[in-house]
């Protein structure tokens, strides 16, 4: 293990400095940590609530005064007590990890559902500045629980880009899941690149479509996550430990685990269990 990976990962303690609520589920919290600060999109970071545990999270943002975002959606009891935490509360924090998304070249296009488009937000704000189009598709259940619409419209203010909201029950922009409007995408545009982040089923579509136009893919993973150094084993993908060899894997990489991506993953016990199952 590096020196620069020994020392991020030991766990530092700051103080919440904002907190804005973006959804009835969904709070980003702002803070001060100088190694988190030079995160590059794509990794995460081990956000530790005294007391109660410790959860990783994507990255949302990053700049050199030393501010952190991360966005986290209220699904269980550490999200929950993070949720009741104020502002000046004091957090741990160890990261960041994993790797980063790598820098294309021409037609972007990126997919997310959820809190799946915190990574991919960071990644089109500061990473995507030289590509000749970006289409940006974010996908939610309802108009209330679409993340971060206005921040991506600023972006596509500033630049040449088309963004497509999607909605599963029609109360904004195109009403479906948010790969249905993908394949008259990629029949009229001819990408160079897709990007995914959201719940693995999805992002196993949107593989499945980048492999049938033979258009370059990577995505970001969201697997149980306990150590963040590859030791434990409970983010197991195959061969791949996501914390370790990821978050952000190849299309290659993800058709060498096609045996468990989109279709198994580990438990708290170590147990595989299949995605589509419920737990």
């Amino acid at each position: 293990m590096s020196a620069c990976h020994i020392t991020n990962n030991k766990l530092r303690t700051t103080a919440i400095q904002c907190i804005k609520t973006e959804s009835p589920t969904v709070k980003t919290f702002t803070f001060k940590d100088k190694h988190c600060a030079k995160a590059k999109p794509g990794q995460f970071l081990m956000l530790w609530i005294p007391g109660v545990d410790e959860i990783p999270l994507s990255i949302l943002g990053a700049d050199r005064n030393g501010d952190v975002s991360v966005s986290v959606k209220n699904v269980g009891e550490a999200t929950q007590a993070l949720h009741r935490r104020k502002v000046g509360d004091i957090i741990g924090v160890r990261g960041p990890f994993g790797n980063s998304f790598s820098l294309a070249k021409g037609r972007v296009l990126l997919v997310g559902g959820g809190t799946g488009l915190v990574p991919l937000l960071f990644h089109a704000k500061k990473s995507l500045s030289k590509v000749k189009l970006i289409v940006f598709v974010a996908g939610a259940k309802t108009k209330d629980e679409l993340l971060f619409a206005d921040e991506i419209r600023k972006v596509v203010s500033d630049r040449k880009m088309e963004f497509i909201e999607t909605t599963e029950d029609g109360s904004c922009g195109f009403k479906g899941l948010c790969t249905q409007p993908l394949e008259p995408l990629l029949e009229k545009n001819k990408f160079n690149m897709i990007y995914a982040c959201g719940p693995e089923q999805m992002i196993k579509e949107v593989f499945c479509l980048a492999q049938k136009h033979k258009i370059g893919f990577e995505a970001s993973l969201e697997r149980l996550m306990r150590c963040a150094v590859g030791l434990c084993g409970s983010c197991l993908l195959g061969k791949y430990r996501v914390c370790r060899d990821g978050p952000v894997f190849t299309g290659r990489q993800l058709e060498e685990a096609s045996a468990e991506f989109g279709v198994s993953k580990r438990d708290f016990d170590g147990r595989r269990i299949l995605i589509n199952s419920g737990n």
